[in-house]
């Protein structure tokens, strides 16, 4: 087992521990006797061909209104003693994508980085669904108005997508007729100069957003339905949805063992599958969220399932 945890990841103080998967994985950490520090993306640098950081020594408690201490913040050079999880949230923008290089250096140094740095640029959490055909729902990806138009037109009801979005932020619902579906699109575009995501409208999300959650390739027993509310047709817990935890289906498990190769072969250690019914709709890879409520659910330790496939 490595000597540090060193979590890059949003602020600490700005977290919701009851929901964070970060957290979690941080009170793993810690169970296990791992140093723990703290990062944010802009503390990270090269000197002289060697990747580090301005870290924080950190420790944490699962204790509502007071869950971390953060010491007197030290350079720390990255060496085969750290594992490093990049917990970073989304938009994935040339900051972040800056990071992943700068994280690359640590991994030459022989530092474990989890996920693996260029995993989380090759992998899209929109896009990469693309590497399925067979598994998705009928999908556009495009900037240009004319194509996404008739695209609607041949499916009747689509949800519209930003590509680096997350938590159910910036998408729609439309059918062709939408009187602001112009301001939709020129929205979602920038004026045809960026492409987004369409995809046909999925009746089964009454049933739920599915997340399933992958561990080095294998997925969790259980997953969680994300239930949208009576005012939103999003699914997304941020987006009033309702949690409901079940056991795996059949096409459930099909997906992921179609996915986990794929996954292993990357260096992506850590996903969450989105699925409505039985079509994959996104791939997770940068900070999938859902393992707190699962634990709370089912009795589980995600996070210890994590800990010993990657570092034992």
């Amino acid at each position: 087992m490595r000597s540090n945890l060193i979590m890059v990841m949003d602020d600490i103080a700005r977290i919701n521990i009851v929901k964070d998967t970060t957290f979690a994985l941080l009170l793993e950490g810690q169970r296990r006797g791992y140093r723990l520090f703290y990062l944010n993306e802009t503390d990270l640098f090269i000197e002289r061909g060697r990747a580090g950081a301005l870290v924080r020594p950190l420790k944490v408690r699962d204790q509502a209104g007071d869950w971390f201490e953060v010491g007197q913040a030290a350079t720390l050079e990255f060496g085969p003693d750290d594992l490093i999880m990049m917990r970073a949230d989304p938009p994935v923008d040339p900051d972040y994508l800056h990071a992943t290089y700068l994280l690359d250096q640590a991994e030459t140094a022989g530092a474990l980085v989890v996920n693996r740095p260029r995993a989380l640029r090759d992998f899209n959490e929109k896009l990469a669904t693309a590497r399925f055909p067979e598994l998705m729902p009928p999908t556009l990806v495009s900037a240009s108005h004319t194509r996404i138009k008739a695209f609607i037109g041949e499916q009747g009801k689509v949800v519209l997508k930003p590509l680096d979005g997350m938590g159910g932020r910036g998408i729609f619902l439309a059918t062709r007729s939408e009187p602001n579906l112009n301001s939709m699109l020129e929205t979602l575009t920038a004026g045809e100069r960026r492409p987004a995501m369409v995809q046909a409208f999925l009746p089964e999300i009454d049933q739920g957003d599915k997340r399933i959650l992958m561990v080095a390739g294998k997925p969790v027993a259980y997953l969680l339905a994300r239930i949208p509310g009576q005012d939103d047709f999003r699914g997304n817990l941020a987006r009033g949805g309702r949690g409901e935890g079940r056991p795996l289906s059949a096409s459930d498990r099909a997906i992921a063992e179609t996915v986990g190769p794929v996954l292993t072969e990357h260096g992506i250690a850590l996903a969450g599958l989105d699925v409505i019914g039985d079509r994959l709709t996104e791939i997770n890879v940068t900070s999938p969220t859902c393992v707190r409520e699962l634990d709370a659910l089912f009795g589980l330790n995600i996070a210890g399932q994590l800990f010993d496939a990657i570092d034992p």
